[in-house]
């Protein structure tokens, strides 16, 4: 099996409000929106977030029960340094993130904020002074 992922689609309780956040409060261009079901937006080159309603996302399984919850998971975004990874942080909180963390050295060597959108999906905005893309788009990882 190819080592890649083309859809992260995490169930969501508020899709109104998650619509609210990504696309009007931080600028989002959705890929595609189907209004009660799901928000698809492209998140890296053959990459796709869906924000997909948590009731639907229960029964597009198969299974009974309520809206299935997301939890034990960080999404992470690496920007070129710690003014931007404050900027970034700063617009999110502005569009209606709830601060978790605000943006301090990291025990990585870098520098790091955590936040929770409007249905408290954890990102993470970090600078990373260990991690690059070669020219193939080969993430490269090394020890600061």
């Amino acid at each position: 099996m190819d080592q890649r992922i083309h859809f992260l689609t995490l169930a969501t309780p508020d899709l109104d409000a998650a619509r609210a956040f990504y696309r009007d409060g931080l600028g989002w261009t959705t890929l595609l929106d189907v209004p009660g079901e799901i928000i698809f937006f492209q998140s890296a080159p053959g990459q796709v977030l869906g924000l997909f309603d948590a009731q639907k996302f229960t029964e597009d399984l198969g299974r009974d029960g309520g809206p299935a919850m997301v939890s034990g998971l960080t999404l992470s975004r690496n920007v070129d340094g710690p003014e931007e990874v404050r900027a970034v942080f700063d617009a999110a909180i502005t569009a209606g993130a709830t601060v978790i963390k605000e943006p301090q050295r990291a025990a990585f060597g870098g520098y790091h904020g955590h936040f929770a959108d409007p249905n408290g999906l954890v990102w993470e905005i970090c600078h990373n002074p260990g991690w690059s893309i070669d020219g193939d788009g080969k993430v490269v990882l090394s020890e600061v």
